[in-house]
């Protein structure tokens, strides 16, 4: 299902944690959950047509330390062809980020390995126009990633992802 249905992607991340050993809260968010999919059974995935040439677009953002069993953080992104999803994810990051910016960094390091690979795709079929737009709403990570080499405090990063 959460392969026609972006919008539970994060729901459907955080419960899988949770299938070896479910408790009470556990089957609450389920029972929340397939409520919301009965009501919005009719939602899915629309791809409709659309110039030569389309723009990919991207989103990214993390949860930094949401987990409360490993403090781990999230990676959650979205990419968008003529304004349809046709790429998402939301999983939890392997390594633990000691920071906010560190979190978003890897967030950001991981959406762009899936950028690459996307217009790669999009390039062979002839579809790609222009190089991907990414948005993120982390200052901090944009410019760690436009010149990560005046950070010395964020050398350790690189070396963990």
């Amino acid at each position: 299902m959460v392969c026609t249905r972006p919008d539970i992607a994060y729901a459907i991340s955080c419960l899988s944690r949770y299938i070896s050993n479910a408790g009470p809260p556990h089957w609450e968010a389920l029972k929340w959950l397939l409520r919301y999919l009965n009501g919005s059974a009719n939602l899915g995935i629309v791809l409709s047509k659309c110039p030569k040439g389309a723009d990919l677009v991207g989103y990214v953002d993390s949860n930094y330390a949401n987990d409360r069993d490993s403090r781990k953080s999230t990676t959650p992104y979205v990419f968008t062809l003529c304004g349809s999803c046709i790429s998402w994810k939301s999983q939890l990051q392997p390594i633990l980020a000691l920071s906010t910016i560190e979190a978003e960094y890897i967030a950001t390091t991981e959406t762009f390995k899936e950028v690459i690979w996307l217009e790669g795709l999009i390039k062979e079929i002839g579809f790609l126009k222009q190089k991907a737009t990414i948005f993120s709403d982390s200052q901090s990570a944009i410019q760690l990633c436009k010149n990560s080499v005046f950070h010395d405090r964020a050398k350790h990063i690189d070396v963990r992802i």
